[in-house]
Order: C-alpha cells, then structure tokens, then sequence
C-alpha cells in the first residue's frame, strides 16, 4: 500500500492542520465565542443564540469535541459543553509555536 499524503509531513504540521479546518468554519468559530463568554451552555441554548438547527448545531460540536477544545457533561436530557482548559492551552501554544517562528523583521522576500 502506498504512503498517504499526511505520511510526508510530521505529526505536528497534521495536528495543526487538522485543528485550523475545525476553525475554518464561521459557526464553529461562534460556538466558540459563545462557550468562551458563557463559560458553558446547553446544545438548545447555541440553536436559539446562531439561528441553526439542532442538527447543524450538533454536528458541529461533534467536530470540535473530535479534536478535543470542548467537552460535554448529561445533565437530564440535556447536554451542558464547556471549553476544555488543558485543551485549548495545547492548541494555544501550537499556534503560537508556528507564529513566533516567523522573525521579527522587516521587508519582504
């Protein structure tokens, strides 16, 4: 079997990779915000704050869960999601990683 194209680039250019396309997304970009000020919130809370479906609302937090920035706690039949700390630090300092690689000076190529 052959090499797939993510087999070429390291662990960390896949993991940064995979992390800007869940940014990529303006919803989940709102979901985001709207976690980040709230603290936490209910899946129903997010439908009536963007104006989505619930379906479209839980695929997306599907997405974000998937790579790990929010988790989810039952409560009922509810599910409450919140931002996860140690998460959001790691993909913090990912980015910061690859941003504070490109020196401080100026001019162009």
């Amino acid at each position: 079997m052959g090499v797939t194209k993510t087999d070429l680039f390291t662990d960390r250019q896949n993991e940064l990779a995979k992390i800007a396309k869940v940014f990529a997304h303006p919803a989940r970009v709102a979901i985001l915000e709207y976690l980040i000020h709230s603290n936490s919130c209910i899946n129903g809370d997010l439908v009536q704050q963007l104006g989505l479906a619930q379906a479209t609302i839980s695929q997306h937090l599907r997405e974000l869960k998937e790579i790990g920035l929010i988790k989810g706690s039952i409560e009922g039949v509810s599910v409450n999601y919140c931002i996860d700390a140690v998460r959001w630090a790691e993909v913090q300092n990912l980015f910061q990683e690859l941003f504070d690689g490109f020196p401080k000076i100026s001019g162009c190529c």
